[in-house]
C-alpha cells in the first residue's frame, strides 16, 4: 500500500516539475496565467447560471413574439382551431430557435459557437448580429466611464493629498463632510434630481445623446455631445469621488504618521519631496486595488444612468435585452462586462507588483 502511494506521489511530482520550474523562473507570468485560468472558469460558471436563471423566468421570447403577432393579426378562425394553430406555431418557433432543449444544452451549443467559430449569435428580437449590437453601443459606455474614471482619479488625488496636509482645519472638515455625503447619497436619487434640474431650467438636454449622427456634422456633434453628456458625467463623477477622496486622504494621513516620515523630516528633506516621493507613492496601493471595483461600479451604475438619460450605451442595451428575454444578447452582455471586471482585477494585481517592489507573485 505504501509502495503504491509513494509511486503515485513520485509520478505526480514528475508531472508537476515542469510547472514548478516555470513558476520559479517566471513567477509573475505563471501568476497571470493562473489568474486567466480562474477567470475562464468563473466566466463559464457565470454563463451557466445566467442560462439557468433565464430558464426559470416565466414565458420566453417566443411567447412575446407570438403575442405581438396576435395583436397585429385579425381573428379569422374559430377559437379551438386558432388556438391549436397558435400552439403549433409556438412549438415550431421554439424548435427553430433551439429553445425546446434543456438550458444546459443551449448553453453548451452557445459555447461551441463562440469558441470554435467566434460567433456570438444573433438577437432573437431584431435578428441582428449580437457582436454588431454590442460594438455599436460599447464605445458610448467606454467613453462615459473612462472620462468619469479619469476625472475621479485626478480630483481625488489632488484634493486628498492637499487636504491631508491641512488635517483638522475648517476646509478639511468641510471637504470631508461633503465627501461623506456624496459617498452615502443614493445614486438613483442624484440622477433623478439632475434630470428634474435639466427639465425645469432648460439649461441642459434631458437626454444624454445628440439626435443626429457624428458623420453628418463632426464638429457640431462634438460640442453637442459635450453639452448632452455633462449632467450624466457630473452624476457619475459625484457618485464616485466621495469614497475615493476619503480613501486617498485617509491613506495619506496614515503614511504621514509613520516613523519613516519623521526620519525623513529629521534629515532635512523638503516637505514636497516627502509628500510626493514617499507618502504619495504608498497611497497608490489601495487605490490600484480599489480601481477595479470602482470601474465595475461605474459600469454597473451606468445601467440606471443610461435608462434615465436615454443614453445609448451597453447598460441600456442590457436592460432592453432582459425585458425581451433575448438570451443571446443578455448572456453576451453579462459575459463581456464580467470579463472587463475580472480583467481589471488582474491588471490591478500586475500594477501592484510593478509599483510596489515588496510585492512578488509566485515566489516560494
Amino acid at each position: 500500500m505504501k509502495t503504491t502511494l509513494s509511486h503515485i506521489v513520485e509520478i505526480a511530482e514528475k508531472l508537476f516539475s515542469p510547472y514548478r520550474r516555470f513558476k520559479r523562473k517566471l513567477p509573475l507570468v505563471s501568476y497571470i496565467l493562473g489568474r486567466l485560468c480562474i477567470m475562464a472558469v468563473m466566466l463559464f460558471l457565470l454563463g451557466f447560471a445566467v442560462f439557468g436563471l433565464m430558464e426559470l423566468a416565466p414565458g420566453d421570447i417566443v411567447d412575446q413574439i407570438m403575442m405581438q403577432q396576435l395583436f397585429s393579426e385579425t381573428q379569422s378562425r374559430a377559437g379551438q382551431n386558432q388556438e391549436a394553430m397558435q400552439m403549433e406555431q409556438l412549438e415550431a418557433q421554439r424548435a427553430y430557435l433551439g429553445l425546446d432543449q434543456p438550458f444546459y444544452v443551449q448553453y453548451f451549443r452557445w459555447l461551441e459557437r463562440v469558441i470554435l467559430h467566434g460567433d456570438l449569435g444573433v438577437s432573437l428580437i431584431s435578428r441582428a448580429p449580437v457582436s454588431f449590437l454590442i460594438a455599436s453601443r460599447l464605445a458610448n459606455s467606454v467613453v462615459l466611464n473612462l472620462i468619469s474614471l479619469v476625472l475621479i482619479t485626478v480630483f481625488s488625488f489632488l484634493l486628498g493629498v492637499y487636504f491631508s496636509t491641512k488635517a483638522g482645519t475648517r476646509g478639511d472638515l468641510a471637504v470631508t463632510f461633503f465627501a461623506l455625503v456624496l459617498h452615502a447619497f443614493p445614486g438613483i436619487l442624484l440622477l433623478i434630481l439632475l434630470q428634474l434640474f435639466a427639465s425645469v431650467t432648460g439649461l441642459f438636454p434631458v437626454t444624454a445623446y445628440p439626435d443626429f449622427p457624428f458623420a453628418e456634422a463632426p464638429l457640431k456633434f462634438t460640442f453637442s455631445y459635450a453639452h448632452h453628456i455633462f449632467l450624466p458625467l457630473l452624476s457619475a463623477f459625484l457618485g464616485g469621488i466621495g469614497g475615493t477622496l476619503r480613501m486617498v486622504r485617509a491613506t495619506m494621513l496614515d503614511q504621514l504618521g509613520q516613523p519613516y516620515i519623521t526620519s525623513l523630516r529629521s534629515r532635512g528633506i523638503a516637505e514636497w519631496r516627502i509628500y510626493f516621493n514617499h507618502a504619495f507613492r504608498n497611497t497608490l496601493n489601495p487605490y490600484i486595488t480599489g480601481s477595479a471595483n470602482m470601474l465595475a461600479g461605474l459600469f454597473s451604475g451606468s445601467l440606471i444612468l443610461e435608462i434615465i438619460f436615454a443614453y445609448p450605451g451597453i447598460g441600456r442595451l442590457m436592460y432592453e435585452a432582459v425585458l425581451q428575454e433575448d438570451i443571446n444578447l443578455v448572456l453576451t452582455n453579462i459575459m463581456f462586462i464580467s470579463f472587463l471586471v475580472l480583467l481589471g482585477m488582474v491588471l490591478a494585481d500586475i500594477l501592484l507588483a510593478l509599483v510596489d517592489p515588496r510585492i512578488r507573485y509566485g515566489k516560494e
